[in-house]
């Protein structure tokens, strides 16, 4: 029997709601819409119920790379025939298709919030091999097969309101502000030739806010897994817990938002 001791669970998936900044600016913003309800009733988001139970049940709409979320190959990787750049076999690796052992694994987090604020406004810090082999100067070589999670801090941003423009529409938009650290193409490199398959960054994205173009392809082409939308990654230590994220299975799909969790020692 498997047997799960709740204290030792952290929920590392981000809330995805309407009023939250769920999704990338200019995709297809998150909408959860009731259909039916037991009575009729106002909805927090101004829409009445459109028929009456006896059950409660709601529709969404819902962006692929939407809250905690992962890449597909595919998201980056044009398709053979395409004649475009980079098209190989691995343009029609999407998600369902993804191996789910990879993202099952011994979690390395590293700490990376000091670069916080390191970059002009529209810009992000740049993680870079240096902070990578930093970390392995105190807590051992990469293995393989772990998975590496990138601990920026910067989901704390990610709330309602107003406070919540400072996770994607001020650096994005605007340009008014520093954006979230972000690993450099090179650091997917030194991963992938350490052995680990998977990444995972509690930021909007695995791309600078700048750039987010030649990390996805260094990573992506070499058949990693990018996951992006984590949170909590500070309860977790830099080495001993595991990490679980489990996609919605979902046909054709450039990336899938799932439940990602840790599993404290």
């Amino acid at each position: 029997m498997i047997e799960a001791d709740p204290d030792k669970i952290v929920d590392l998936s981000m809330t995805l709601s309407e009023h939250l900044p769920a999704t990338w600016p200019e995709h297809m913003p998150f909408a959860h819409k009731n259909w039916s309800w037991h009575e009729e009733t106002e909805l927090p988001s101004g829409a009445s119920s459109c028929s009456l139970g006896p059950y409660v049940t709601h529709f969404i709409i819902l962006d692929e790379h939407a809250g905690t979320h992962v890449d597909a190959p595919s998201h980056y990787v044009p398709p053979p025939g395409s004649g475009l750049e980079g098209e190989g076999p691995l343009g029609k690796a999407s998600a369902e298709t993804l191996d789910i052992s990879k993202l099952i694994g011994p979690a390395a987090v590293i700490d990376v919030r000091h670069l916080d604020g390191q970059a002009d406004a529209g810009a992000s810090p740049p993680i870079t091999v240096a902070h990578l082999e930093s970390w392995e100067a105190e807590h051992g070589r990469f293995q393989p097969g772990e998975i590496a999670l990138l601990l920026t801090g910067w989901s704390k941003h990610y709330v309602r309101g107003e406070p919540g423009k400072a996770f994607l529409h001020e650096p994005v938009v605007l340009q008014s502000r520093p954006a979230w650290p972000a690993p450099e193409a090179a650091v997917a490199v030194f991963l992938h030739e350490r052995g680990v398959g998977t990444i995972g960054i509690d930021a909007p994205s695995m791309g600078s806010a700048e750039e987010g173009n030649e990390v996805h392809r260094a990573g992506l082409s070499r058949e990693m897994a990018f996951i992006e939308g984590l949170t909590n990654l500070d309860r977790l230590p830099p080495r001993g817990a595991s990490f679980v994220f489990l996609p919605v299975k979902i046909a054709i799909a450039s990336g899938a938002p799932g439940r990602a969790i840790g599993v404290l020692p």
